[in-house]
């Protein structure tokens, strides 16, 4: 009997075994989903995230940049001061991945109107390691067509610029993005050149549920191989900001400090004069608000 109890053990053991091969078969293979969102907003500071919201997400973008800090108290560092710049924009998000978006400037009265589409997204096995986006956008010079010269033509008042954003979430509280970017401008100053390529590298730290550090940099590079003179007048100067954030799931508020005074990305690119490194910095925010359909 002994004997029979064993057999039937060990049978009903080698069958069990059989069994849960077939149901893990090593041939099945797991669909690898991709991370939570790294970011709560489509902006970082100055430059563009590689996040892109859910489908039929309408967002609204209030940008504010006050003035120089230089005088300190006597204009509050720069929140009196002249020369500050407004930006309203709004994008939506017909279809999943891709964004479409307007936005109007005070300065030069620039109309921009972007795309934004993420490529890859960073998955949580490490099939995709990083996420890809694309953005771009095409900008029109709203001034007076008086400050043109003689040949003025309609398209010269046409600028453009592309950009390749990559991310990565290394952990909860920490993402690390990098860009590389063309701008053009169809109509520029004789000393000029029309197109200017520039790097840059940025990063969210994460200390709270609701708050974040941002840190932002672009360089913006001097490339003699696609240069019009053998000289680079006035090259534009690397942008570095620094922004707190506060995020809820329907707005975003960055508060920071930054050395670029422009919002349109070719802008800064091309003409950004402002140095960091003697102090020419300046306080803005942006605030994001969505809606979903």
């Amino acid at each position: 009997m002994k004997k029979i109890l064993f057999a039937l053990l060990i049978t009903a053991a080698f069958s069990m075994n059989l069994l849960a091969q077939d149901t893990i078969s090593p041939e099945v293979k797991v669909k690898d989903k991709p991370i939570r969102p790294p970011f709560q907003s489509g902006w970082m500071i100055d430059n563009q995230t590689t996040y892109v919201s859910s489908p039929k997400t309408l967002e609204l973008d209030i940008q504010h940049k006050f003035g120089k800090m230089e005088n300190g108290f006597s204009d509050l560092f720069g929140i009196y001061a002249p020369g500050a710049n407004i930006r309203l924009g709004f994008s939506y998000t017909p279809i999943k991945n891709l964004q479409v978006g307007y936005g109007i400037a005070k300065t030069n009265m620039y109309n921009d109107f972007s795309v934004k589409y993420t490529i890859f997204e960073q998955t949580r096995n490490n099939t995709f390691p990083v996420a890809l986006a694309f953005y771009g956008n095409v900008a029109i010079d709203g001034r007076n067509k008086d400050v043109w010269s003689l040949s003025y033509d309609g398209s010269d008042r046409l600028s453009y610029f592309g950009q390749l954003i990559a991310s990565r979430k290394f952990a909860d509280w920490c993402v690390i993005q990098v860009n590389g970017s063309m701008s053009h401008f169809n109509a520029v100053d004789s000393l000029y050149d029309h197109d200017k390529i520039s790097v840059g590298i940025s990063g969210k730290f994460q200390f709270s549920p609701q708050s974040s550090i941002l840190v932002s940099y672009d360089q913006p590079l001097k490339i003699q191989s696609i240069a019009e003179h053998l000289e680079f007048y006035n090259p534009s100067k690397p942008n570095l900001a620094v922004a707190w954030e506060i995020s809820t799931s329907t707005h975003t508020f960055q508060i920071y400090v930054s050395s670029a005074d422009a919002f349109l990305p070719q802008q800064n690119a091309m003409y950004n004069q402002n140095d960091f490194t003697t102090g020419d910095l300046m306080f803005g925010f942006t605030i994001t608000r969505l809606w979903s359909f």
